[in-house]
């Protein structure tokens, strides 16, 4: 399959813009897969409502097909076509934070091919805030099936070349756009409880949801990796956002860190191999490694989310074997978007976890 590539540029012409994502949302009409950008990353599209294309989503990131697909939708009038009811606490979240990074998991009506929901009898939905997701999916016909555009377990694309990189040559158009905002997936709430649980932790904080709507929990899998529950949601339980070398997270005193840090890399590289460094601001000074990345600011999770993934990416093209972060445990004390940071860093590292 030959993909296309469509660049968009925030100078580019509305007129311009309009027949490229009308060509776009030609594509998924007839069944294609295009990569679009939203504010958190970028998504793999197909028609949700079509099972063959959710299919061929699967099938093109090398995905589990239990693992259920997020449908995303550009209008809330949209929303009960695809499920059975909007609980009232449901509904308060989206006027609170529709559009924007949260999905909510709700009861899946008729129309709603088990294809997209990975068997489930719920379905996960979110409506983006980014201008040009938002008039993709209305151009797609209202619902696009979406999970993140990278190869199952890679770290989740947020600049197109990374888009590219995994999916040239598997599906039909790829739109290139500027890089994204959040740099995380959507947090993602179970509203089809009681309490609302939290399932995977993102931009919107526990403390924001329980302001509007009192009570959440947060699943106890989360960030767990020995509990013997069960997750709530299947693409809980695969291991993801990987890079090729192995990543292990280092927390104790600042100092003590560094020092375990270095003398880790010291002897990698004595022994012919690459390493990289994740760290902080406040530590730069102090690496020593082939490739050290400043993730900013250890009280600015915003900027550590931004480029989480761009640094995991960045590692695998420049042939790092062995991966070393701080682990930011500080700034998640608040449970605020530092816990979704951390969620990231810890499935990407597969919980290995080095206390000095």
């Amino acid at each position: 399959m030959k993909t296309e590539i469509v660049t968009i540029r925030k100078l580019d012409p509305p007129e311009s813009v309009s027949d490229k994502l009308s060509y776009a949302g030609e594509i998924i009409r007839q069944g294609g897969l295009v990569a679009f950008p939203t504010e958190t990353v970028y998504g793999l599209g197909g028609d949700a409502l079509n099972p063959e294309s959710s299919r061929k989503i699967y099938a093109a990131k090398g995905r589990p097909s239990d693992n259920p697909l997020i449908v995303h939708i550009a209008d809330m009038a949209h929303l009960d076509r695809i499920v059975c009811e909007i609980p009232e606490k449901a509904q308060k979240l989206a006027d609170a934070f529709w559009p924007g990074p949260l999905t909510m998991i709700f009861r899946k009506a008729a129309g709603v091919p088990y294809q997209t929901t990975g068997g489930l009898d719920t379905v996960a939905v979110r409506m983006p805030s980014h201008p040009l997701a938002n008039l993709f999916i209305q151009k797609a016909g209202g619902y696009v099936a979406a999970p993140s555009a990278n190869l199952s377990g890679k770290p989740s694309p947020t600049l197109a070349r990374y888009v590219v990189q995994d999916m040239d040559g598997r599906i039909d158009m790829i739109i290139d756009a500027d890089g994204v905002e959040i740099g995380l997936e959507s947090t993602i709430v179970d509203v089809t409880c009681d309490v609302p649980v939290i399932l995977r932790p993102g931009y919107i904080t526990q403390q924001m949801l329980s302001s509007v709507v009192g009570e959440i929990d947060m699943d106890v899998t989360i960030y767990d990796s020995d509990c013997a529950h069960p997750p709530k949601a299947p693409g809980m339980k695969y291991r993801h956002y990987a890079p090729k070398g192995e990543l292990v997270i280092v927390e104790g005193e600042p100092q003590e860190v560094v020092r375990y840090i270095n003398e880790q890399t010291a002897l990698h590289e004595s022994a012919g191999k690459r390493t990289g460094i994740i760290g902080t601001q406040e530590m730069m000074a102090q690496y020593h490694a082939s490739s050290v990345k400043d993730a900013g600011s250890r009280g600015d999770p915003k900027t550590i989310a931004r480029c989480l993934y761009t640094f995991l990416r960045e590692f695998d093209d420049e042939d790092i074997a062995y991966i070393y972060a701080e682990s930011f445990g500080g700034i998640c004390e608040d449970q605020g978007f530092g816990q979704a940071v951390m969620n990231r860093l810890l499935k990407a590292a597969g919980h290995r976890v080095i206390h000095v």
